[in-house]
């Protein structure tokens, strides 16, 4: 795993964008396309900001799939992931070759079938993703499931997951927040061909020291990252502060 430490969530979020533009335009010169996996929430505001900067993105040659979504959440509330993309970067860039969203609106069985039949045909070349407060990767909180082969499942959201989403404002109160979505799920992320993990806020210090410095675990959803072999986190100084093993980590920041 490579380790990318910045200043602050800015300067963490331009490194990151920069990094998957490279892994985007690669990925089209050398297949012709690219597919892409986006997350969404707090964790990518300024990931996204950037790479939709970046110049010389065919995005009309850019397959995105989307990450998770809430069940019976409209389109219209202000935490839908869709509403999210939307615009925050779908209404920001060029028209894409295709987009895959997550109605949560629909029967959700139907709808992790639909979605797994697609990604299982388009092999996923960069997938953007962050860590939760309590370790998840999507919304597989712990203890996640790593064995199932599905692409996209029925999750049910813990407590803790629950109310990271009032903490980022997405809503008032945790008995608002839905009980369950569909994720993709843990082994799904991990075909990726790269990963792009983005993790800010001193909030997510403890699942960052967690993934990267505990044994790989379910218990700990994110630290499966550590047996990805082309995975490039990064971070800020607020939520690398406990870690004690950086001089075991791939890059560095200069900074750092």
């Amino acid at each position: 795993m490579n380790v990318i430490i910045g200043q602050n969530a800015k300067e963490l979020g331009i490194e990151a964008g920069k990094k998957s533009a490279v892994l985007i335009r690669q990925a089209i010169r050398e297949n012709g396309s690219a597919n892409i996996i986006l997350a969404t929430g707090s964790s990518q505001f300024e990931t996204l900001k950037q790479l939709i900067l970046e110049e010389g993105i065919e995005w009309n040659k850019v397959t995105m799939f989307h990450l998770d979504e809430y069940i019976g959440l409209p389109v219209s509330h202000k935490a839908s992931f869709r509403r999210y993309l939307k615009e925050r970067f779908l209404d920001q860039v060029p028209e894409l070759k295709s987009v895959n969203l997550i109605n949560g609106e629909t029967d959700a069985r139907e709808e992790c079938k639909r979605l797994g039949d697609l990604i299982y045909k388009s092999p996923v070349d960069v997938a953007l993703v962050g860590i939760g407060e309590n370790g998840h990767l999507a919304f597989n909180d712990p203890p996640a499931d790593f064995e199932t082969g599905e692409a996209y499942i029925i999750a049910s959201l813990d407590n803790e997951c629950r109310q990271q989403q009032v903490n980022e404002d997405w809503f008032g109160f945790v008995e608002e927040v839905p009980k369950q979505a569909i994720s993709m799920s843990v082994k799904q992320i991990m075909k990726s061909k790269h990963i792009v993990c983005s993790v800010p806020d001193i909030r997510k210090a403890k699942a960052v020291k967690d993934s990267l410095e505990e044994n790989v675990s379910n218990l700990h959803p994110a630290s499966i990252l550590q047996n990805h072999p082309d995975c490039y986190l990064f971070l800020e100084k607020s939520s690398a502060s406990l870690l004690t093993k950086k001089e075991d980590y791939g890059e560095k920041n200069k900074n750092n």
